[in-house]
């Protein structure tokens, strides 16, 4: 965007407790934090909360919350009696803080957004990785793009839709607990074709590592694995770098540690297009047409 960044003290108390200070004026200001509520998630929620509170208290004319992670997203309904619904809480939190606009990236799902009582502007960053896999010239008869798990099937599909309108696929798999998958079969042809599965985050990489074998039992000539959130719990790395994959493709939604580096891996930055949207939100243009 050709700006500097604001300047911000932070520090923990001996408590653990959070401490913020501006260290300028934003009084009339229109103010963007950009802050990912990745692991450790309490914490950068907490910082958030607390640099929107700063912010607020420090008259600024209009706060933006740039979340390029939405930690808890998963948590968007309930799955069984007695559960929380932590999405929305955490939507409560933001807004209650002092936030007046959310800028957030590949949502877990759409409903999250109407969680929200303030506006929110959702950023696809399937322009980042599209652009990207249209640069290694793959043939598009050769294409097939995977779902691994049914519920992320219209995601596969939009993204299908603008590679050249490649096939779909689909992993079906049941899932027994929390952050285990257990693949049950496939559903569609990729037999000596380039496979492309398309997923929002990899947490554990379960879902991804156990369909990435599946296809290559069923004969898939190369899997490539494209997710916008790197969430990378263990044992992610050991799972992503165990050869099912010609590359592993991801944006700088979160942080990637220098420790979860491997060969196949390739980080996209998000940098153009959250600053485009930036721009636009600011100047009051459309942001969805830059997905169009």
């Amino acid at each position: 965007m050709g700006l500097d960044l604001g300047k911000i003290h932070i520090k923990r108390f001996a408590d653990g407790e959070i401490y913020v200070q501006l260290q300028e004026s934003v009084r009339g200001c229109d103010v963007y934090l950009v802050q990912p509520t990745c692991p450790p998630a309490n914490e950068n929620l907490m910082e958030l909360l607390v640099m929107i509170d700063a912010c607020r208290r420090a008259s600024a004319k209009n706060i933006t919350a740039v979340i390029p992670y939405f930690g808890y997203a998963r948590a968007d309904r309930k799955t069984q009696g007695r559960e929380s619904i932590a999405a929305k809480l955490v939507a409560n939190l933001i807004t209650e803080a002092g936030a007046d606009r959310v800028l957030a990236c590949d949502l877990h799902s759409g409903q999250s957004m109407g969680y929200f009582d303030i506006p929110v502007d959702h950023v696809y960053c399937q322009p980042v990785i599209l652009d990207y896999l249209a640069s290694k010239k793959i043939c598009s008869n050769d294409l097939v793009v995977v779902s691994p798990d049914v519920g992320g099937v219209a995601r596969a599909r939009a993204f299908a839709k603008k590679l050249s309108d490649a096939p779909l696929a689909i992993v079906d798999k049941r899932r027994q607990v929390h952050n285990v998958a257990e693949v049950m079969n496939l559903i569609g042809d990729v037999k000596g074709k380039v496979a492309v599965m398309v997923d929002d985050m990899i947490d554990t990489a379960g879902t991804i590592a156990k369909g990435a074998a599946l296809l290559h039992e069923e004969g898939a000539r190369e899997v490539y694995a494209c997710s916008t959130h790197a969430v990378f719990s263990p044992p992610a790395i050991e799972r992503l770098s165990s050869g099912l994959f010609q590359e592993v493709i991801i944006t700088n939604t979160i942080p990637v540690l220098e420790k979860n580096y491997f060969p196949q891996l390739t980080v996209l930055s998000v940098a153009n297009l959250l600053g485009e949207t930036i721009w636009r939100v600011h100047d009051d243009c459309s942001v969805s047409s830059i997905f169009q």
